[in-house]
């Protein structure tokens, strides 16, 4: 359930209040949500069943890993979480030869994994086995794709799993993960990509067997499969997995097309939960992706402004190490899903349209207008004020170096291997390690500057004081926060010209919502 809750990556349903009373000063008029814009670059066709064989001398171990062209873009409209159920029955829910219970037991004395995750247009399903034991492996790993149970009792459970993780976990327990969803929300309105991967109440409530059925049949296809294997493996062993999938359906339905998203520049969801604290989710989405000459420099730009859990990002720095307000605050040039709970990302999270996003973890919540001044500010100095040369060096040194930890297992190289293929990025981090070694200020703040307006950026709080909050986003100035324990006078003048920053939001652009009205 934990990847589950991870996977929840935006909405169906975005109810919201009336607009809160406006401010003294007139509002400007709501930018337009849903302006033309060019139609997204596709994605390339890949043959079917492509073969990706990356052997690693004096391992035992045998990774498979399948990348579906398959995700939360092909539920059914009404039918929202379908794709992420389908992969649960599949993997979980047994073969016509093997319970539920029967299919665990059997996987256990072989030490095998068997693990999937869905996202928006790609949908992963892994093994990992003892070469000792792959053939054994092998046959019920293809068994739960050619002759899955589909068992009722396992599909009601799964399902009731699914539910519980949008009413429960997600509404009740993890602000973080509500503001991320609310943000996908807000930015692709009437998009594909709006709804969660784990569904909608409504949509997980009308869905039936035969829909699991025939989503099985319509998705899980060999024209939309990668085949993936490595450590001791080889070209030999590669083919003998795709031979044992070969029962697959050779197509089914055809991919859902990906449109361009509608305009959604300076807009604000504040979503109302009794919670303690406030946390953001801060974006817009854009069409620079892997495969545009700028995304090495862009990407460098925002490690350097704020990547996960690192300590020379600026946000990070300035905002939990000096001023001691959070968690952590960070910035992604693409869409962040981190693999479990490490900082690593997780790989085969591609899309045809990318999106920047900024994590406000949360502060307490008479901070949460500060932070957010503070988030602003240190983004704008990024953009405009000389990047120093001692810290710039630092971020270079540190993501050249995170590249590599993020290729270190058997199932990340497969991961990064097909992502390279799906984005048609040959050798992409080496390209991105030779960009990072050359790489000045100046190149990366003129990269910035084409790419990224905080003008356009749009913003998801969650906090209980929703009219608070909302008012305190519009008032010029609140002068800057009290802390606990003394702070050096330099960060105290820095805070006069945080609290001096102007915010964007926009009297009709603030709009509220109930915490309970979501994934509804």
């Amino acid at each position: 359930m934990r990847a589950l809750l991870l996977s929840t990556c935006g909405l169906a349903a975005c109810v919201t209040t009336a607009p809160a009373a406006r401010t003294e000063a007139p509002p400007a008029a709501p930018l337009p949500a849903q302006a033309p814009r060019p139609a997204p670059r596709a994605l390339p066709a890949l043959p079917p069943m492509k073969l990706v064989v990356l052997p690693t001398p004096g391992t035992p171990i045998v990774s498979v890993r399948l990348v579906f062209r398959a995700g939360s873009v092909d539920d059914p409209q009404g039918k929202e979480g379908l794709t992420a159920l389908t992969t649960r029955l599949l993997t979980e829910g047994g073969t016509k030869a093997l319970s539920a219970a029967e299919l665990n037991e059997a996987l256990f004395p072989m030490a095998a994994e068997l693990e999937r995750d869905t996202d928006k247009e790609f949908t992963v399903i892994s093994g990992r086995v003892h070469r000792e034991r792959f053939d054994a492996f092998l046959s019920i790993f293809a068994q739960t794709l050619l002759s899955p149970r589909l068992d009722p009792n396992e599909f009601e459970r799964l399902k009731t799993e699914q539910l519980n993780a949008v009413r429960n976990r997600l509404r009740s327990e993890n602000d973080e993960e509500l503001g991320k969803v609310m943000l996908d929300a807000l930015l692709y309105e009437g998009h594909p990509y709006r709804h969660a991967t784990v569904g909608t109440e409504s949509g997980l409530n009308s869905l039936t067997l035969d829909d699991v059925a025939a989503q099985w049949r319509r998705c899980f296809t060999r024209a939309r499969v990668v085949v993936g294997v490595a450590g001791a493996a080889d070209d030999a062993l590669g083919a003998r997995v795709v031979a044992a999938l070969d029962g697959l359906p050779q197509t089914g339905a055809a991919p859902t097309p990906i449109p361009s998203p509608g305009r959604v520049a300076n807009q604000t969801l504040i979503i109302r939960r009794d919670t303690q604290s406030t946390a953001g989710s801060f974006g817009v989405s854009w069409a620079l992706r892997r495969d545009d000459p700028d995304f090495a420099l862009v990407f460098l730009g925002l490690s350097y402004l704020g990547e996960h859990r690192q300590e020379h990002g600026v946000l990070f720095r300035e905002l939990r190490d000096r001023r001691g307000l959070n968690y952590g605050t960070y910035a992604y040039a693409e869409h962040h899903r981190q693999a479990g709970w490490s900082s690593i990302p997780r790989p085969n999270i591609a899309r045809t349209v990318q999106d920047l996003t900024v994590w406000l973890r949360p502060v307490e919540a008479a901070n949460g207008v500060f932070a957010t001044r503070g988030v602003l500010y240190f983004l704008e100095q990024t953009l405009r004020q000389p990047l120093p040369a001692e810290r710039f060096a630092t971020a270079k040194g540190f993501l050249s170096g995170a590249t590599r930890i993020w290729t270190l297992t058997d199932q990340r190289r497969l991961g990064w291997a097909i992502d390279e293929l799906i984005y048609g990025t040959p050798g992409f981090l080496d390209a991105v390690r030779a960009t990072i070694a050359t790489a000045t200020a100046d190149q990366v703040q003129r990269a910035l500057a084409r790419h990224l307006d905080p003008a356009t950026l749009n913003f998801v709080f969650v906090t209980k004081d929703a009219e608070g909050l909302r008012k305190g986003l519009l008032t010029p100035s609140a002068g800057p926060i009290a802390y606990p324990t003394p702070k050096p006078p330099e960060v105290m003048e820095q805070d006069k010209a945080i609290d001096a920053f102007p915010l964007p939001m926009v009297g009709e652009r603030v709009r509220l919502m109930n915490a309970a009205e979501v994934m509804r």
